[in-house]
């Protein structure tokens, strides 16, 4: 027993040692936070309302059927409904009855009604379309901003490390008198900026990591890390594109342009429906009705006798009642007028706000495209620029190291070393960002499908 608990406790020792070092990837980020985001879900249940909708506007086209039952007691002195006479008694009474109705012509509302419905639906999905789109953006650049933070961090500790043997080596010039005791102080305090330097980026990669877990709606997020991949600049076949051929292709294909080119179509519905309100309608009814009495009745030689069966008073004072029932509007207080009046101009704010989509569109995607152009320049001047630091501060640290450089001029090509490294790794990231925006826009998903 002592052995199975040992060998027990060793297995949860492990099974929670793997889960704590569970790396996420990129993919596995995006579909976690499809599947448990909170304004995703919202919008789902937006979806199901719609198809609800959907459903109420089909069911207008079915005839409607009610049924009713009633039983009553009536005491003192009452009219009995069999025979009519005034009676000083307690008797009781059941009715029963039903009733149909069907709309025959009513406008055509309830035609543009469900096709309206129709396209509300078609809203209602597109509107998840834009919000998983949303979600997955925020989610890559959440988790390239952990990649650069992991990056920056290591640079910051080999640089901690690299002025550590620096340190050692400043002590053994000062002692062999090459150099002045001060600038082993010198050193110490750029010791004191590396430690500094890497908390900061310590403390970075933390709040990274957690603005990533919540985007996954995680509630245990302290041991969460993701798959550190590494993004090598590449030159993409996006920039052979002019802004003009992008924006073509996205007004096509692009979510938020469809929304607004299917709020136009409903808005077009909302007019035929409130035109539909003044014209005739015509209903086709009918109904049914019986009563059972429990009084006695008169046996027309001054004696009562009982009353007939239940079932064949029912079918003895049954009665059928159907027609068809015209109604035409003629006034109305200016009410199906003023509704016309209002679905017009919805219909020309709907069609503004598509133009306005548009606009946006257009704006948006030539500032993606200036925005990746300008970071892949700035990369590249940036890459040229950490060559030229790294050159200067080799050069100032054989200087240093021979005695002909101060520790204030090697403190300050390294600095400018470490900062241009830190540079460039950030433009590497804003320039994988912005480019996958940039495709985005040209219709390529944000996760390649398999």
């Amino acid at each position: 027993m002592k052995n199975f608990s040992l060998l027990l406790s060793v297995y949860l020792l492990f099974a929670v040692q793997a889960f704590a070092q569970k790396k996420w990837t990129l993919e596995e980020c995006i579909q976690h936070a499809l599947n448990n985001n909170i304004s995703i879900k919202q919008i789902e249940l937006d979806n199901q309302l719609a198809a609800i909708d959907q459903k109420d506007a089909y069911g207008s086209f079915l005839p409607t059927f009610n049924a009713s039952a009633s039983h009553s007691w009536n005491i003192g002195l009452n009219t009995n409904i069999t025979t009519g006479l005034l009676e000083n008694q307690t008797t009781q009474f059941t009715s029963v009855g039903a009733s149909a109705g069907v709309d025959i012509y009513k406008g055509l509302q309830n035609q543009n009604r469900f096709r309206k419905s129709k396209l509300a639906l078609i809203s209602a999905q597109y509107q998840h379309l834009k919000m998983e789109e949303d979600v997955a953006l925020n989610v890559v650049n959440a988790y390239l901003q952990i990649l650069f933070n992991k990056e920056n961090y290591k640079v910051q500790t080999q640089q901690f490390n690299a002025d550590s043997l620096q340190l050692v080596r400043s002590q053994a010039l000062v002692d062999a008198g090459m150099i002045p005791s001060g600038d082993l102080f010198d050193m110490k305090a750029t010791l004191a900026t590396d430690k500094q330097r890497i908390i900061q980026a310590d403390y970075n990669l933390l709040i990274s990591k957690m603005s990533l877990a919540q985007l996954l709606q995680l509630k245990d997020f302290k041991d969460f890390d993701i798959d550190e991949v590494a993004y090598e600049f590449q030159p993409n076949s996006i920039f052979f594109e002019t802004p003009e051929s992008i924006f073509l292709k996205a007004k096509q294909e692009r979510t938020e342009l469809k929304i607004a080119e299917n709020n136009v179509k409903m808005a077009e519905k909302d007019i035929e429906i409130a035109k539909g309100a003044r014209l005739p309608s015509l209903v086709g009814f009918y109904s049914f009705s019986s009563r059972v009495s429990y009084a006695n009745l008169p046996n027309g030689l001054g004696g009562v006798m009982a009353p007939p069966p239940f079932f064949e008073q029912l079918d003895t004072y049954k009665g059928h009642n159907f027609g068809l029932q015209l109604n035409i509007p003629i006034f109305n207080g200016f009410s199906a007028k003023n509704n016309i009046e209002r679905t017009k101009l919805n219909l020309e704010k709907n069609k503004l706000a598509l133009s306005q989509s548009e606009l946006d569109l257009e704006r948006n995607i030539y500032t993606a495209y200036a925005d990746a152009k300008g970071a892949l320049e700035t990369y590249v001047a940036t890459r040229e620029m950490l060559k030229a630091r790294e050159e200067a501060f080799r050069y100032t640290k054989e200087r240093y190291e021979n005695g002909m450089a101060t520790a204030f001029d090697y403190n300050q090509a390294q600095t400018l070393f470490v900062n241009t490294q830190s540079d460039l790794l950030r433009t590497k990231y804003d320039y994988v960002f912005r480019t996958r925006i940039l495709e985005f826009y040209f219709g390529i998903p944000i996760i390649p499908n398999n």
